[in-house]
């Protein structure tokens, strides 16, 4: 976090650079336009190491493998078996655990219970889909039924055993929204939105959320400022360690657009309840007091919700690169299972997840995972294990739903803007994988002139801005697109 007392210049000088490295990793990666337009499998070793041996990766790792799918022949491989920071590749293995252990037609359900002394007891088990609509439904529900009164309302956010954020998270993570909290009662995928707008010249930015009880959630510490028309601007929003406090600093030009912070929220639980809260009141339904309790459950269903099919949700998680997604389906793979003694669900389900896998013909010893999304940086994985996964689910009965929920080069989620005008665009169907200092490919080609490939591109520990590392992976791929049977 950083001191509320850092000067404006450090803090343009630190943020600028950052914003900008976002700026261009979303920008449209396309390679350098190659002269040869067909290659033969002979010459796809010395192809790609020409592009991996550059002077400007030199102190970079690089992993790759490239099988033939039908033959399961190697094409090409470069440390292969050895460890790698996946980042985002994780979710190929939460997914495809997701997908074999709990069925394409899996649903997460969201109950209220009711007992003879007008106690409702809303019970979560950690829909990542669950927004201020299937609040609102379970209200209307409720009072379909008669209900204008409720003497308490009870949270029950006990699904999910465990640390809501893994331990192995940076701070930086978990402030942010893609790294908000996974619990059993996710609300709007437990984050919110503050927006800051230029005011006149001098005065701080105002600030607006998206959600406006956030407002009376948070302590707000507002060092920010507008300034002249055309000056360069950069906002910063941290939180404190500890508790609701958010710290909001630097400068917007009074011509410049707001800039909107995604922010996970600081007490989930107590968020679903408070909106569950609004959602009844807006039907007529009065609450005398609310609380977060766990306990069994000797009351009726009165109201239900059920999530998207896990074939949507995987898609979701895949194809835009979900972290709450992904680590909301790790955990439940544990679902109906009892849990060990100081075991956390997030354990367990870790635990289905190599067990499911390994059946697949996936060697656990290729891989060690800590979290569901990538986001932990002691993540481990190697090229091999991705490509295990990729050639297994080819050949799955959920081969279909599997391939669906992956980013299609130059079409679709994280590629949409990834391989336009060239010849991998609309043949690669990939998961990729960002965090600093790291840039993963994982997933297939289908080829018209070639038979089809899973392959897996890792790169670690380098320093080059993510567009060159994603350049250079892009070219390789672009590469394996070429082959012709010759």
């Amino acid at each position: 976090m950083f001191s509320r007392k850092i000067s404006l210049s450090l803090l343009l000088l630190f943020f600028g650079t950052h914003i900008s490295l976002a700026q261009s990793a979303v920008k449209a990666q396309t390679p350098p336009a190659t002269t040869a337009k067909t290659l033969c499998p002979a010459q796809l070793e010395a192809s790609i190491n020409t592009v991996i041996n550059r002077p400007l990766f030199s102190r970079a790792r690089w992993g790759i493998l490239v099988k033939n799918l039908a033959a399961t022949q190697t094409l090409y491989s470069h440390d292969a078996e050895k460890y790698f920071t996946p980042a985002s590749n994780t979710k190929l293995f939460t997914t495809s655990a997701a997908l074999k252990h709990l069925g394409a037609n899996f649903r997460i359900r969201t109950s209220v219970y009711q007992d003879s002394e007008g106690i409702l007891r809303v019970v979560g088990r950690g829909d990542p889909s669950f927004k201020d609509a299937q609040l609102t439904a379970l209200a209307k529900q409720l009072r379909q039924q008669g209900l204008t009164q409720v003497n308490e309302l009870i949270a029950d956010d006990s699904y999910f055993q465990g640390d809501v954020v893994p331990s192995s998270w940076q701070w930086e993570d978990v402030q942010a929204d893609y790294g908000a909290p996974v619990n059993s009662l996710i609300l709007n995928e437990n984050a919110v939105e503050l927006t800051a707008i230029p005011q006149s010249v001098g005065q701080p930015l105002q600030l607006r959320w998206d959600d406006p009880t956030q407002a009376y959630q948070w302590r707000v510490v507002n060092n920010s400022v507008t300034t002249e028309k055309d000056e360069p601007g950069a906002v910063a929003v941290s939180r404190d360690l500890k508790g609701a406090v958010l710290y909001v600093q630097g400068q917007l030009a009074v011509n410049s657009p707001p800039n909107t912070t995604g922010i996970a929220v600081f007490d989930p639980t107590q968020n679903f309840l408070r909106h569950l809260r609004q959602s009844l009141a807006i039907e007529g339904i009065t609450v005398k007091q609310t609380s977060i309790a766990m306990g069994s459950i000797n009351a009726r269903e009165v109201a239900v919700v059920e999530s998207p099919p896990l074939s949507d949700l995987i898609k979701e998680t895949n194809l835009n690169s979900n972290n709450l997604f992904a680590e909301a389906l790790l955990r439940s793979l544990a679902n109906n299972q009892p849990l060990a003694k100081n075991q956390s669900t997030i354990d367990l389900g870790l635990q289905v997840m190599t067990d499911t896998l390994t059946k697949l013909g996936v060697d656990s010893n290729s891989y060690k995972l800590v979290d569901g999304s990538g986001i932990s940086r002691k993540n481990l994985i190697t090229p091999a294990a991705l490509v295990q996964i990729l050639q297994a689910m080819a050949t799955a009965p959920e081969a279909n739903i599997f391939r669906d929920s992956l980013p299609v080069a130059a079409v679709s989620g994280s590629l949409i803007n990834r391989f336009r005008d060239t010849p991998a665009a609309g043949i690669v169907q990939a998961k990729t994988g960002t965090l600093m200092g790291v840039v993963t490919l994982s997933g297939y080609v289908n080829s018209p002139q070639y038979e089809p490939l899973a392959f897996s591109i890792m790169v670690n520990q380098s320093e080059q801005p993510v567009t060159n590392i994603r350049q250079a992976i892009d070219e390789v791929v672009v590469l394996l697109a070429q082959l012709r049977r010759c």
